[in-house]
């Protein structure tokens, strides 16, 4: 009995909508057959939507028929139609007819209005039929009552089902007046189109409240009106992990050598890494040497980014030997700009994977996140996190290995509050800072986190030269160095040794004579005074000399120690 029912269940046929990804929305299309409606405020694109899968559809073999019952005339609605590119003038008067209704909603009342429709039904038999404003034929039908508005309602969905005909009913309604209006129960699909607005900032979003015989994607779905028509852009599906089998043991190097050792050999395949760091330490340069190198091995990269143009990449790349422009001309390399204006993740995502696609990419960079998140629209921010975890797992099961740059402020200051509300969505870290040793300022990174496997904890100085970043030796003489303003932690000779010879005299003179003023220092030494005041105050730094305030005089004396063994012969 069950194999009976199995083979005797009912296929449902579909019609595509034409609109990019509303299928995939709905669950694979509109059933055929059935009566949908497309709800929504003003503005927020009913009609556009409308008539795209109208054009969509129409064809010789099915025709559609369009009925209008609104204030305007209809060629009004046709002439601002035509701006889009689905609109096929040629169709008009053919595959579909327009056909308006006003005067015989008002004059006659629903019942005619009934007759009416089945009477254009009958004689163009159409595989699509719309009614454009479904709120205004109701409202325009005066005298009816809510029990006549329901049994034509009811009595409309019968008679179009009976035809073989998909309806579509166009409306402004309100989402509360869409849920439970026991109007709508005879419905088989509601649409609710919404328009977000804060600000400045206007985001058009979609939900299916209701599809009959499908799954369809929940939530709110954003979309864009262009001179196409609609795009929708859908929620990210759930994210399957990887099973133990799929996860790739590989590394992908940086092309930074040291950098690359730190970390076991570079990246794990399929990972996400985060270069934190302020302006000016290098983050840029570390993504467009991860992408060269990439191509180096026949990985093909692309690179998402809001604050610097291609051009400007283009041209800091060529500076240390790296023609980006031949990589994109030979299609391994790809390089988006974005420049904010009310995005969401969803829409980045999309442009990615198409890159992706194109490029057959295995690397990929956001530079930065930072300015991903400002890029956003203010009313997706609050969701940017899980966004931004969906869109980075989303890579992982392709094994695509993911780098993103997120800037922290100042010179020496702690990383900004975002930095650690992302911090936890990566797999690896890596920071970058700059340190102050001897009056200069020195690079260091340190690879803070590696999620999956074991790496150096050593804080190394780094260099910007002519061949990109490189990484040098571990800060082993200083301490704090995280700080911005290490202390120096070296043995007395060697400290000795990297001293200037006045800075060598200063200390001669106070392990010679003790306590001293800057005065008495400068005459003992044979030094011009302002100079001793500022070796003074360089050695008072390096906590190699402490100062003494006292009411009628500062007095300075040497803290460090007398070599052992060496007795004046290092000073």
């Amino acid at each position: 009995m069950e194999e009976m029912t199995q083979r005797e269940r009912v296929t449902i046929d579909r019609l595509s909508t034409g609109v990019p990804h509303l299928d995939e929305v709905l669950g694979g299309g509109l059933p055929r057959y059935s009566m949908h409606v497309i709800a929504g405020g003003p503005g927020t694109g009913k009609t556009t939507l409308a008539q795209q899968i109208m054009f969509a559809n129409a064809a010789p073999d099915r025709v559609a028929i369009y009925f209008t019952v609104l204030g305007e005339p209809t060629l009004k609605l046709l002439r601002f139609q035509q701006q889009y590119t689905f609109f096929d003038l040629d169709k008009v008067g053919k595959s579909i007819h327009f056909i308006n209704l006003s005067d015989t909603v008002r004059r006659l009342g629903l019942k005619r209005t009934l007759d009416a429709l089945n009477g254009y039904v009958a004689k163009y038999i159409p595989e699509l039929v719309v009614v454009d404003s479904f709120r205004t034929l109701l409202i325009s039908s005066a005298g009816e009552t809510p029990r006549d508005l329901q049994s034509f309602l009811h009595d409309l969905s019968v008679q179009l089902a009976g035809w073989q005909t998909t309806s579509i009913l166009v409306g402004e309604y309100g989402r509360e007046e869409l849920v439970g209006n026991p109007a709508f129960t005879v419905a088989d699909g509601i649409l609710w189109l919404t328009q977000e607005i804060e600000r400045n900032s206007v985001i058009r979003k979609l939900q299916v409240l209701k599809m009959r015989g499908q799954a369809h994607l929940a939530g709110l779905h954003t979309f864009r009106i262009s001179e196409q028509g609609l795009h929708v852009f859908p929620r990210f599906p759930e994210i399957a992990v990887p099973s133990p089998v799929e996860v790739s043991t590989k590394r992908e190097s940086i092309g930074i050598a040291g950098l690359d050792e730190m970390m076991g050999g570079g990246i794990p395949e399929g990972e996400a890494i985060l270069v934190a760091g302020p302006s000016g330490t290098g983050k840029t340069i570390a993504t467009l040497q991860f992408l060269v190198e990439g191509v180096r091995q026949g990985e093909p990269g692309v690179m998402v980014t809001f604050e610097e143009s291609p051009e400007e990449h283009i041209r800091k790349a060529l500076s240390f030997g790296w023609d980006l422009r031949k990589m994109v001309a030979d299609n391994l390399l790809e390089l988006i700009y974005l420049r904010p204006v009310d995005l969401t993740v969803e829409e980045v995502l999309e442009w990615l994977e198409q890159a992706v696609a194109r490029t057959g990419a295995k690397r990929v960079v956001i530079n930065s996140v930072s300015g991903f998140e400002l890029a956003i629209a203010p009313s997706e921010r609050e969701d940017f996190r899980e966004a931004l975890y969906r869109f980075s797992r989303g890579f992982l099961g392709r094994h695509i290995t993911l780098m993103m740059t997120s800037e922290t402020p100042g010179i020496f200051a702690e990383p900004y509050p975002s930095f650690y509300r992302i911090s936890f969505l990566t797999d690896n870290i890596v920071l970058f800072r700059f340190v102050e040793i001897e009056s200069r300022l020195a690079l260091a990174l340190a690879v803070v986190k590696m999620r999956t496997s074991a790496h150096s904890r050593d804080l190394r100085e780094y260099a910007i030269t002519e061949r990109g970043i490189e990484v040098g030796a571990p800060f082993v003489d200083y301490s704090g160095v995280l700080t911005g303003i290490p202390t120096p932690v070296l043995p007395t000779e060697t400290l000795v040794r990297r001293l200037s010879d006045e800075e060598r005299t200063v200390l001669r003179v106070l392990m010679e004579r003790g306590e001293q003023t800057a005065t008495q220092v400068a005459q003992h030494g044979n030094l011009d005074e302002r100079l001793v005041e500022r070796l003074l105050a360089g050695l008072s730094r390096r906590s190699l000399v402490a100062q003494v305030v006292e009411p009628d005089r500062v007095t300075f004396h040497a803290i460090l120690p007398e070599p052992r063994g060496q007795r004046n012969s290092a000073w």
